[in-house]
């Protein structure tokens, strides 16, 4: 039996916790939805869950905060406007909109020292070709054709904030199935660890985990959900949501 929590909204009426954090009613509180896939994972190959088959996420590319380019494979995609979220470099959260003037080199104006979601702006179309995003000639972001958004499961707990993970899922093709890994380097520390694994084949459906206790991670904690397929090659999806508590400063 799955618990939903209660209490009383603004409007005097009770509904969902959750529903009042999406609706802004909370003081401190805010929600991410996560979601990822990769396009195609090889037998054996580990590969973060994002727009890049077979890689790791290149997190050493943000040793420091830096500019980013965006470039665009289809002239199709000319003058189109993406936004770009991420952290600058006291960990805070910043955008930026970057219109596709030139087939390469769109640079934005702010430095990032990380990049969780891009998408195309209010007011253009779905992308055509693939929209890639570089850092250092490193791809730290792809908008894959016709998907208007990036589809990365890996993310960045912002500065002053502790971020309570509350469920993930993963799919995996079927016919496949995979070993996946929710690694989690906690607060700024040098290595990545596993915070949670599981096992997914797909045949079997999904495989949906809600945490009894939501799992906390302190501010600058990098998430990174990687799968490795054992038989097949293929398609690989994960998603996790949280919610975001803005910490007290000292008394």
């Amino acid at each position: 039996m799955t618990t939903v929590l209660r209490s009383i909204s603004q409007v005097g009426t009770t509904e969902p916790f959750e529903l009042q954090v999406a609706r802004g009613q909370i003081p401190g509180h805010s929600f991410v939805h996560k979601f990822g896939a990769t396009p195609s994972l090889s037998i054996n190959t580990a590969g973060t869950l994002w727009g890049v088959s077979d890689t790791l996420y290149p997190w050493s590319a943000f040793s420091s905060a830096g500019v980013l380019s965006v470039a665009r494979a289809d002239a199709a995609d000319a003058n189109k406007t993406i936004t770009i979220i991420g952290l600058d470099s006291n960990y805070n959260e910043i955008s930026e909109n970057v219109t596709l003037s030139q087939a390469s080199g769109n640079l934005t104006t702010k430095l990032f020292i990380r990049v969780y979601r891009a998408f195309m702006y209010n007011g253009s179309t779905t992308n055509v070709g693939n929209i890639t995003i570089t850092k250092g000639g490193t791809t730290v972001a792809v908008i894959n054709a016709e998907k208007g958004q990036t589809l990365m499961a890996v993310y960045t707990v912002p500065a002053g904030v502790t971020a309570y993970i509350i469920q993930g899922v993963m799919t995996v093709q079927a016919g496949a199935d995979a070993t996946g890994d929710f690694f989690v380097r906690y607060g700024g520390e040098a290595a990545f660890r596993i915070g949670h694994s599981f096992e997914v084949a797909g045949t079997g459906g999904e495989y949906f985990y809600r945490f009894a206790v939501p799992l906390g991670l302190p501010e600058k904690s990098d998430i990174d959900v990687r799968a490795t397929v054992r038989s097949n090659n293929a398609r690989v999806t994960a998603a996790f949501d949280m919610i975001l508590v803005k910490e007290e400063g000292p008394l």
